[in-house]
C-alpha cells in the first residue's frame, strides 16, 4: 500500500444514512404542512357549506318559528359532514326586515369554525393560540312569490 491511501477514512454506506436522515428531516414537516392545509381546507368547506345550507333551510321554512331551528339543524349537518360536529361551528342569522320571511328581503347568514392544528397537545393550546378561525357569509333573498 502506498502512503496516500492511509489517511482516507472508509465511508462506505454513509450516503444511505445521510439520505435517510435528510429525507426524514425534510419529509416530516412536509407531511405535517399537508395535513394542516387539508384540515384548514376542510374547515373552509364546512363554513361555506353550512352558510349556504342554513340559508336555504331558513328561506324554505313554512313559518318564522321553525326557520331558525331548520337553519341551525342544516348548519350542524354541514359542520359534521367535514368533521366539525358537536358544536365546533357557530351560526349567525340577521334579517333586513321584520318579519324575516318577508318576500324579497335579504337574510344574511354567517358561520365560523375554529380549526385546531393537528397533533398539538391541549396544554400547548392554552399557552399559544394554535387554531385557525375560518368564516363564511351567505346572503339569501326570500322568494318574491312566497305563499304566506
Amino acid at each position: 500500500m502506498s502512503g496516500r491511501g492511509r489517511g482516507i477514512r472508509n465511508e462506505e454506506g454513509s450516503a444511505v444514512v445521510e439520505f435517510v436522515f435528510l429525507g426524514v428531516i425534510l419529509l416530516v414537516p412536509l407531511i405535517y404542512l399537508t395535513m394542516m392545509i387539508a384540515r384548514v381546507q376542510a374547515g373552509s368547506y364546512a363554513a361555506t357549506q353550512a352558510a349556504r345550507e342554513a340559508g336555504r333551510a331558513f328561506v324554505t321554512a313554512e313559518s318564522e318559528d321553525s326557520a331558525s331551528g331548520r337553519a341551525r339543524a342544516a348548519a350542524e349537518i354541514a359542520f359534521a359532514d367535514q368533521g366539525f360536529g358537536g358544536g365546533e361551528g357557530t351560526l349567525g342569522i340577521s334579517c333586513s326586515a321584520s318579519p324575516c320571511l318577508t318576500p324579497q328581503e335579504r337574510i344574511d347568514i354567517s358561520t365560523q369554525v375554529t380549526v385546531p392544528l393537528p397533533f398539538i397537545p391541549s396544554f400547548a393550546r392554552d399557552v399559544v393560540p394554535l387554531e385557525v378561525p375560518v368564516s363564511a357569509t351567505h346572503v339569501v333573498i326570500v322568494d318574491r312569490f312566497r305563499g304566506e
